[in-house]
């Protein structure tokens, strides 16, 4: 387990940064942007949590909770997996495996039975959970092309790659999801929509 008892060290005041294993690294590496960018998901999937807090307590609350918090640890694993340069795993070392990812296509499909086909594309917003489901899953996007990025030049194990995709988009159907379930809001997509009367005066 990992033991923190002192916040600040100093050690990376110029610019580079430890992994595991002790190797130091530039901060602005590609791999340092690949799981600081899979830290900025989860994140915003514990705004998500926050959000779906507050909402009346039910079965779909406490389930959906569960599951977005098996998905914080996970992405924890991830980015302790990739915090490790080739060569430095160690034993008891936890990774992310295909059953992940088959464990998320479960959660999609059945969270699909609820939804009536999708016939537009969706507005980010409505309510502040359903924004929040929508932020996440486009930070997901950008920690999973970061993470294509490191793949070019260094070898990111298949299963993270996929796990990471197949979360972007449970996380859009859990946006839709929660319009249906939770009663929040969902705006859809009106190609060529008129601008508004906007002038107040």
């Amino acid at each position: 387990m990992v033991k923190i008892n002192k916040v600040y060290t100093r050690t990376g005041d110029e610019g580079e940064t430890g992994l595991v294993g002790g190797r130091r690294i530039a901060k602005e590496h590609l791999r340092i942007e690949a799981y600081g960018t899979v830290d900025e998901l989860n994140s915003v999937i514990g705004l998500s949590r926050s959000f779906l807090a507050q909402k009346e307590d039910s079965l779909h609350r406490d389930k959906l909770d569960l599951i977005l918090e098996a998905v914080q640890q996970r992405l924890f694993d991830i980015g302790s997996e990739l915090a490790t340069l080739p060569g430095d795993e160690y034993e008891g070392q936890v990774k992310v495996k295909e059953a992940d990812t088959q464990w998320m296509e479960e959660v999609i499909d059945l969270m699909n039975e609820d939804l009536e086909p999708l016939k537009s594309f969706i507005l980010p917003g409505g309510t502040p959970l359903n924004a929040f489901l929508h932020q996440s899953r486009t930070v997901c996007r950008r920690a999973e092309r970061a993470i294509l990025r490191l793949h070019r030049g260094e070898t990111v194990s298949a299963s993270i790659r996929t796990f990471i995709n197949r979360l972007s988009d449970f996380l859009f159907v859990c946006g839709r999801w929660v319009a249906v379930t939770l009663n929040e809001e969902e705006v859809l997509w009106v190609p060529g929509k008129p601008l508004p009367d906007w002038k107040w005066r």
